[in-house]
């Protein structure tokens, strides 16, 4: 299997520490957020892991060529700009083989899930993507109906944006948790270019028809490190937990 691991972002919400270090190299549980994360993903089946990257990207570079992480690791470096993930997805499609699924996970996730179950769960689904989701308080979510995936709820002003066709049965908001595994010929399905999220092609083409599933994170650790007070709860929380996690 193959995998992407989004690195490329600036870290602004770091302040300071975002600056001068990439979020992929900060220490968390003893353990830099790439090294965790690469190490998860070859555990879910990934034997090839490509990492983009944008801000800081000598240093990622680096770290990745002074430290054996037991797979496969190509960069993708984005020069000008940071892609966002639809951007970042597309503009390392060279590097994918397209005979297998590519698992999708941001860099400043941490979690226990058994993503080599979602996979498996993606694989027997037959769907375009699956979208791990969770029930935590965010501003924004992603609605889902028995069909799977239809559209999208800002929470900051209570719209509802529904893209492309009416739900069908009971409707579930839930918001995305950074990872996602989608199948190779997704990415032939890609119309939108430059600067662009993946959700915006998932909404496109969910309302064209295509199938995108969510798979819940019903339990256990789920951690974000995008802001300085979440990277300091999330080190808090490793710490109690010996950074086994």
């Amino acid at each position: 299997m193959d995998a992407l691991i989004f690195a490329a972002g600036l870290g602004t919400r770091l302040g300071a520490l975002g600056q001068a270090e990439p979020k992929a190299l900060l220490e968390v549980g003893g353990v830099t957020m790439l090294e965790r994360t690469v190490r998860r993903l070859a555990a879910a089946g990934a034997d090839r892991v490509v990492v983009n990257v944008h801000h800081q990207a000598d240093q990622i570079e680096r770290f990745l060529a002074e430290h054996d992480l037991g797979v496969e690791v190509l960069i993708s470096r984005e020069e000008e700009r940071p892609l966002e993930t639809g951007g970042g997805l597309l503009h390392a499609r060279a590097l994918f083989r397209r005979d297998r699924p590519i698992l999708l996970h941001n860099v400043d996730v941490i979690t226990d899930a058994d993503l080599g179950a979602m996979v498996e769960t993606h694989h027997r689904s037959r769907a375009l993507a699956t979208l791990a989701v969770n029930g935590r308080e965010s501003s924004r979510a992603l609605l889902f109906d028995q069909a799977g995936l239809f559209g999208r709820e800002d929470r900051r002003d209570g719209v509802r944006r529904e893209e492309g066709r009416s739900p069908r049965g009971e409707v579930r908001a839930w918001a995305f948790a950074g990872i996602h595994v989608c199948s190779a010929e997704l990415l032939d399905l890609i119309t939108e270019r430059d600067v662009f999220s993946i959700v915006t092609t998932y909404l496109r083409l969910a309302g064209e028809g295509r199938v995108i599933l969510p798979w819940v994170l019903s339990s256990g650790l789920w951690l974000e490190i995008g802001s300085l007070e979440r990277l300091e709860a999330a080190r808090a929380a490793l710490d109690a937990a010996g950074g086994q996690k």
